[in-house]
């Protein structure tokens, strides 16, 4: 995963896509949901002004293991003299579990997560995931797969600063986080911004 500091840059925010891509990449086509456009998606926060630290993971990457890679890119940065609220760790589906493990394993306050499409009850179990920071939860009325964080927000109690949720209804059930869509994007670029309102 490319990861530098740039002198100029105000905000990193690291995208944490879905399983899909893992399985198919980029040029695969999902049978209900169509492709799913990661590189559109990494365009849009560019263009929102972020740093953007992203790849396309490999085939059944540990979710714990990589993780931990994930953790260590952020003390990287904290130790260069990034604030902590200008860190931002967006995951969608199977990249929001691992944002979530990430939130366990910084246990920083200041930092901002976003978690789309991924909670369920079965998680409430998970000693992994203890949430810290700023959070917000993004998931669509429809999609049978990732529901409202909400439980985990009460498991975590005054660790988490902030907490907002989405939901959204579109229709497209689980394939909504496939395309770079305002209904998700506009309000993750927001909160990555400090806009927690």
């Amino acid at each position: 995963m490319f990861l530098s500091l740039q002198a100029n840059a105000q905000r990193y925010l690291f995208f944490l896509h879905n399983a899909f891509l893992e399985l198919q990449g980029e040029s695969g086509v999902h049978p209900e949901y169509g492709k799913a456009e990661y590189s559109s998606i990494k365009d849009k926060f560019n263009k929102a002004g972020f740093v953007v630290i992203s790849e396309l993971r490999k085939r059944n990457t540990d979710a714990h293991e990589y993780a931990e890679k994930v953790s260590i890119q952020i003390d990287s940065l904290l130790k260069k003299g990034v604030k902590a609220k200008d860190i931002t760790v967006v995951g969608t589906s199977k990249g929001s579990y691992i944002a979530m493990c990430v939130s366990g394993l910084q246990k920083n306050k200041d930092l901002n997560f976003v978690f789309i499409a991924c909670c369920s009850e079965e998680l409430l179990v998970n000693d992994r995931l203890r949430f810290y920071g700023n959070v917000l939860s993004i998931f669509e009325e429809s999609d049978i797969l990732g529901r409202s964080c909400d439980a985990q927000r009460k498991q975590a109690g005054d660790k988490v600063v902030r907490y907002k949720e989405i939901e959204l209804h579109t229709g497209l059930k689980h394939g909504f986080l496939y395309k770079p869509m305002d209904e998700w994007m506009l309000p993750t670029i927001k909160w990555a911004k400090q806009d927690y309102k």
